[in-house]
């Protein structure tokens, strides 16, 4: 029986960054071997390992996919040893598998913990996400926006010309249009090939990753981890679940959601108190990949909490094995 503790997330804090740094070193043996399956099953099992050693009674909300399709790390899995506070786990145990296989940056190990039933469980289904980062007023930009008129609206909240702002965008066919008509206004656009909750959590530090604002869709469970990144860091995140077919909004009914059309904001999808921990695999502009040198392996991880808004990045050295 799960006992009915606080989530204290100050206590549980260390312990997550372990299980995220676990992940990374597990998957960099993987590191440019052209190998994605192998290099996330190594995460998977690293994490999961580590995360069942966790005082917590846990449950997978943001996982690796539906029980009958993920033997580990499933929607639903109950994970930690049972006898700790009750809470909700989002994870991606290596955001950026081809990232990672082609030695490319920006391959992160990604986990969050927030109470039971906090996170909205998310269906696998595409988002349409909007991000920007803190210090601007609410209705900064909206999703109603044109993708032009959003930039315009920052550009005027920050005080500069629309040629000073940059946009991250996925690489993807389907953003075409968008990306032309972003490129429009004068505003610059940093392309990337996967990761696009490391793409999120660029706006929070514009002017250490020069990333102003993220626009797109991709995964809904990733937009989930980067709305829990947001929170912890500062800044704006907005996301509408986008359906193909009768079997994706299937899933979301499954996930009990029941208004289609909603947009939910940042903290729609992550309601209370949440610690995030990012480990990084592969070097880039928000963190270091993993370093090795004779006889040691070093990471280095982002660990922060919502409820203080405490940032800290650890830098973990370990003997070679």
């Amino acid at each position: 029986m799960a006992d009915k503790q606080e989530f204290e997330d100050r206590l549980l804090s260390l312990g997550l960054a372990r299980v995220s740094e676990a992940a990374a070193l597990a998957s960099a043996q993987l590191i440019g071997r052209g190998d994605e399956k192998a290099a996330d099953q190594a995460a998977v099992n690293a994490m999961r390992d580590q995360l069942n050693l966790l005082e917590i009674a846990g449950v997978v909300v943001i996982g690796e996919g539906e029980r009958d399709e993920a033997p580990m790390l499933y929607i639903g899995e109950k994970v930690g040893t049972g006898n700790g506070p009750a809470v909700d786990i989002a994870l991606d145990p290596l955001e950026g598998t081809t990232l990672t296989a082609k030695d490319m940056p920006n391959a992160l190990t990604v986990i969050a913990m927030a109470p039971r039933g906090t996170l909205l469980h998310a269906p696998d289904v595409y988002m349409e996400k909007l991000a920007i980062g803190p210090g601007y007023k609410p209705g900064t930009v909206t999703m109603s926006m044109s993708p032009g008129e959003r930039v315009s609206a920052l550009a005027a909240a920050k005080g500069c010309s629309t040629e000073d702002i940059t946009v991250c965008v996925l690489e993807r066919p389907r953003h075409e249009e968008m990306i032309k008509e972003i490129r429009a206004t004068g505003a610059s656009i940093r392309l990337i090939t996967d990761g696009d909750v490391a793409g999120v959590m660029h706006c929070a530090e514009p002017e250490v990753t020069g990333i102003d604002m993220y626009m797109g869709s991709g995964g809904a469970p990733e937009g989930v981890l980067a709305a829990a990144a947001l929170k912890c860091m500062g800044g704006q995140f907005f996301g509408k679940l986008l359906f193909r077919n009768e079997d994706e909004r299937a899933r979301a009914k499954k996930a009990g959601i029941t208004n289609f059309d909603r947009v939910y904001t940042r903290d729609d999808l992550v309601r209370g108190d949440v610690i995030f921990a990012a480990t990084g695999v592969t070097s880039g502009s928000l963190l270091a990949g993993i370093k090795r040198e004779p006889g040691w392996v070093t990471t280095e991880t982002i660990l922060m909490r919502s409820k203080t808004g405490s940032v800290r990045r650890v830098s973990y050295r370990s003997p070679v094995k």
